[in-house]
């Protein structure tokens, strides 16, 4: 099995969430071994996607350093690794990636618009040797040895409309399509306003974002899901388990996450060489792995 990249290069223009400001993002093949690495056009700074490079969790995964930083890469890169490219080189020329709708699946279009290409070199994935675990209070994210990668999320939220959901995923391209990638982000509506008074969220509509007050959805549409909330969530976790830079053969299972938790399991994951095996999908052995990489 080998590694991929994209067959042309591809470009879109959408709004940036939190900036409100048009942004253009252009996706561009990169040769074998390179990663998954973002450039800012405008600053010509690139940094690599990878946990060392995150500095901040609060709102998004955000990646940079002293010179510059991107802001909200997740939704971009679940879909990538649901696409299984290993090497492209992301080009913005602002601070976050457009929001498109919300969700993931305008960056599977131009996925599929640019076609994949496979590389002469094997591809690498990073199969989980023990369980790691981080947790904070009643809220924690795990990854465990697996068989058959799945995602066991359940939220829980102080909202009637919400509630406690649950969702277990069972991971491949078809059902991330299918499953995944149409769920939006959401938020409250009465968070709008303190967002606003921070300079962020000002390009948040109801075209891309579900918003919510105490006992209604706003969007006039509703829901594209019955559990559309969660299982945004495991296309977030998604993405940010893209920047330990291999897809993940475990299993991930996460009670109330966060992009901050999800964080420190990368870099958990990362510190302890007992925990992880990186193997080149090259020999017969390794053929269950390829079952579920394909």
């Amino acid at each position: 099995m080998k590694q991929i990249t994209l067959a042309k290069s591809v470009k879109g223009v959408g709004i940036g969430l939190h900036k409100g400001e048009p942004i253009e993002l252009c996706l561009e093949p990169l040769e074998a071994n390179s990663g998954i690495v973002f450039f800012r056009s405008d600053l010509n700074v690139s940094f690599k996607a990878e946990p060392a490079n995150v500095i901040n969790t609060k709102l998004a995964t955000v990646i940079g350093n002293e010179k510059a930083y991107i802001s909200t890469i997740e939704h971009l890169l679940s879909a990538i690794n649901a696409y299984g490219i290993d090497n492209v080189r992301i080009v913005l020329n602002a601070n976050e990636p457009p929001v498109m709708d919300g969700s993931s699946i305008s960056f599977c279009m131009m996925l599929d618009e640019a076609g994949l290409r496979e590389l002469d070199e094997p591809k690498k994935i990073l199969v989980i040797k023990k369980t790691i675990e981080v947790k904070d209070g009643d809220k924690f994210v795990r990854i465990t040895p697996t068989n058959e990668p799945r995602i066991n999320y359940t939220i829980k939220f102080d909202n009637a409309l919400i509630g406690e959901q649950h969702y277990s995923f069972e991971f491949s391209k078809k059902n991330y399509i299918e499953e995944i990638a149409r769920a939006r982000t959401f938020g409250f509506l009465k968070d709008v306003e303190t967002l606003r008074a921070m300079n962020l969220a000002l390009g948040g509509s109801l075209e891309n974002t579900v918003v919510l007050d105490d006992n209604r959805i706003l969007n006039p549409e509703g829901l594209r899901f019955r559990d559309e909330f969660v299982r945004h969530k495991i296309l977030d976790a998604i993405g940010d388990l893209t920047l330990l830079g291999y897809r993940v053969f475990g299993d991930y299972v996460s009670y109330a996450g966060s992009h901050h938790l999800n964080h420190l399991l990368t870099k958990a994951v990362l510190a302890d060489t007992s925990a992880y095996e990186i193997i080149s999908l090259e020999k017969e052995k390794e053929q269950a792995y390829e079952k579920v990489f394909a």
